[in-house]
């Protein structure tokens, strides 16, 4: 057993404004920290039309399409833009997704992080935002279900942003649990703790300057019992590391070593539910060097966890 590590040069491709935070050098950051890793290296595949269908209406496949540029950039709103390469970027970001719960389904890994971009937290059924298009962890979950024939899914989402879009895309499903710690008020606005979908929804709203005792407090006390009761077959992690103390767009205070910890937790509880199988996607986090060193750090566990 091994872990995977799921990437593409296409991901390099997708370019966004002169100093907007969402830019290639955050993938850069992120692998260049990951060279000295034993990882089964994996080159992330387009996603196939039916899997950007399990979550997103036709409609808004076709609008994200359709709104590619053939040269410069096209904004879908102030936050989020296409440039030439985005559009493979973005089906090679929810490719990887769905590969890697191909690879740990079957054995081939233990768990498995893909390293891509555009991130997808913030994608809603039918809204490109927030730098995502599509909702890439919501299509990993389904996928699984589907595919796999599982009945149980959990999704937890570290980013200091709360994940409005995978939100809307699980909401009404009850085998997907979707947790969400994530600092309030802050962007987008949403993860309220009384949204709370079909009973399948759980959002911890954390304060600016909450730091690593009440993130850990809030994991320890309410996100892992919740995860643990829900007995998951395949724990999904939403990978944002942008809640480092680092990291110009927020101020949830966090160390690099806090998302080891948090790692450590997650693969705790999927070694007891199901069998280690841990499938993570980046997301955010826009300090270069904090960027790197947590990516290091949540997939050491990770590798350590698959050996």
């Amino acid at each position: 057993m091994t872990t995977a590590l799921i990437s593409h040069d296409d991901c390099l491709d997708h370019v966004t404004p002169p100093g907007h935070p969402e830019q290639v050098a955050r993938l850069d950051a992120v692998l260049g920290a990951l060279k000295g890793f034993d990882l089964l290296r994996v080159k992330a595949p387009l996603a196939a039309e039916d899997d950007l269908l399990r979550v997103h209406p036709k409609a808004h496949v076709d609008n994200v399409r359709d709104a590619a540029p053939a040269e410069g950039w096209r904004s879908l709103d102030a936050d989020t833009h296409m440039s030439v390469g985005t559009l493979q970027a973005a089906y090679r970001a929810a490719g990887a997704a769905v590969r890697a719960v191909d690879l740990v389904m079957s054995g081939e890994a233990q768990n498995a992080f893909a390293a891509m971009r555009p991130p997808g937290h913030h994608a809603e059924r039918e809204t490109a935002m927030g730098f995502c298009f599509f909702g890439n962890v919501a299509i990993a979950a389904k996928y699984a279900l589907d595919h796999h024939g599982l009945e149980r899914v959990a999704i937890v989402d570290f980013d200091v942003h709360h994940g409005n879009g995978t939100q809307d895309l699980v909401e009404e499903d009850a085998r997907i649990l979707f947790c969400s710690t994530h600092q309030s008020p802050l962007y987008p606005g949403t993860g309220a703790a009384d949204e709370t979908g079909v009973g399948n929804v759980l959002n911890v709203p954390l304060p600016c300057g909450t730091g690593s005792k009440g993130f850990r407090d809030a994991m320890e006390q309410v996100v892992l019992p919740r995860v643990d009761a829900f007995a998951p077959q395949l724990l999904i992690i939403s990978a944002g590391f942008d809640a480092h103390r680092d990291d110009p767009l927020a101020g949830m205070e966090l160390t690099t070593e806090d998302f080891g910890w948090v790692t450590e937790r997650l693969c705790d509880l999927a070694d007891k539910h199901c069998d280690g199988r841990v499938v993570s996607s980046l997301e955010g986090g826009y300090d270069l060097p904090a960027l790197g060193a947590s990516a290091a750090a949540h997939v050491k566990v990770l590798e350590e966890r698959g050996r």
